[in-house]
């Protein structure tokens, strides 16, 4: 999943949405589009679809929701949150280290799905006050529906789907909340994050396989109690569960990664001198003098002995060919101040994290302020084979 559109930040954090939300966007908007329309035949239309849009959005809303208490809890305990991207399955809080303590996981699995309860109980509260009220004035219970009104249905629904969203979290399908709270409780009761985390990842393949079968069977006519029957819904179910199959095997390697990355100064790992470049050399023999002859990726760019930025393969690609003899290094590098940078005292776990959720194939490593080396993404995974291979 990529960084999707950054549309807002809230309390410090960085939100996004990303392309694969419009899709879900669009699909809540026409689904409710309808239902409107048929309880108010005589609406204008533009009025049936502002609802309907504005009812979507509150569905999203109590999604970030959701998201913001797991990313306050984690700030809470001192670990950063780059941001919240909303996605096609509903959010996701990019939190760039692992809890300290099972205590502080379970905290911050929990209280998401706690959150989308208490909003949901909320909204289905409100609206059985608002019928209640009004069916003290008529004779027959089967008015009671009809007194609920637009905004009284429109609470219905979106509290019925904070409480599916509260208790689908709960679900102990690692890398789910409720597989969160799994891990919390088997690191709790081994010590080791890395075994517990392989076990609740076997549970949440486990149920993610379970999801694929029903929804493949589904496909072909059968009908799965809870869950119906159908083509659309057996092929979502089957998404759903290959989804969560690939997130828990995904969630499972990073933190095997960031067991063995641990301990390892990045300077062991880095390139020392790594080859540089003038900010004064013009695009053209930055290509045929360095790229073209070297397997890198990225330079530093140097100046008086001074790192002043870095110019990378896709800065060049940015450049229109004609140009390249116009323009120089200086033009089109990333300034030393926008970049990300590492010392060589940091451990390789927070080089590699840093490198995957930045999308960044090198940091700059510095000491004193001076550069001393270049940790590349392919020094990393050269590293982890070499340890692999001797059977660390």
């Amino acid at each position: 999943m990529g960084e999707g559109i950054r549309v807002g930040r809230i309390l410090g954090i960085n939100i996004h949405v990303d392309w694969s939300w419009l899709f879900v966007f669009a699909l809540i908007t026409w689904s409710l589009a309808r239902a409107i329309g048929q309880y108010r035949a005589g609406w204008a239309p533009w009025v049936t679809w502002a609802l309907a849009a504005g009812a979507a959005l509150l569905f999203f809303a109590s999604v970030l929701a959701h998201e913001l208490a797991h990313s306050l809890v984690a700030r809470a305990q001192g670990l950063p949150v780059r941001q919240i991207t909303l996605f096609i399955f509903g959010g996701v809080s990019n939190i760039q280290r692992e809890p300290e303590s099972p205590g502080g996981e379970f905290v911050m699995a929990i209280v998401g799905p706690l959150t989308s309860l208490v909003i949901g109980v909320g909204l289905m509260l409100l609206a059985s006050v608002g019928a209640i009220a009004y069916s003290t004035l008529i004779q027959r219970p089967q008015d009671l529906l009809a007194s609920l009104g637009l905004g009284g249905a429109l609470a219905v629904w979106l509290g019925s789907v904070n409480l599916l969203l509260g208790l689908f979290n709960l679900v102990p399908a690692f890398p789910l909340d409720g597989g969160r709270v799994v891990r919390s409780l088997f690191w709790a009761l081994t010590r080791n994050l890395q075994r517990a985390t392989r076990w609740a990842t076997a549970i949440g393949q486990g149920i993610a396989w379970m999801l694929i079968l029903a929804g493949i069977a589904m496909v072909f006519g059968a009908e799965i109690p809870l869950l119906g029957a159908g083509l659309l819904n057996g092929l979502w179910l089957a998404f759903i569960g290959w989804f969560l199959s690939n997130a828990a095997a995904r969630s499972y390697r990073h933190v095997v990664i960031q067991d063995i990355l641990a301990d390892v100064p990045v300077s062991s790992i880095m390139r020392r001198n790594p080859p540089v470049v003038s900010p004064h050399i013009s695009v053209y023999a930055l290509v045929h003098e360095h790229i073209m002859g070297s397997d890198d990726y990225g330079f530093p760019v140097m100046e008086q002995g001074a790192l002043v930025g870095l110019v990378t393969l896709e800065d060049v690609r940015g450049v229109e060919r004609g140009r390249w003899e116009s323009l120089t290094v200086g033009d089109i590098m990333t300034p030393r101040e926008e970049l990300l940078v590492v010392t060589a005292d940091d451990d390789g776990a927070t080089a590699f994290d840093v490198l995957m959720q930045r999308d960044v194939r090198q940091l700059p490593v510095l000491q004193d302020g001076q550069l001393i080396g270049l940790l590349r993404r392919n020094d990393l995974v050269r590293w982890l084979q070499l340890q692999s291979q001797s059977g660390v």
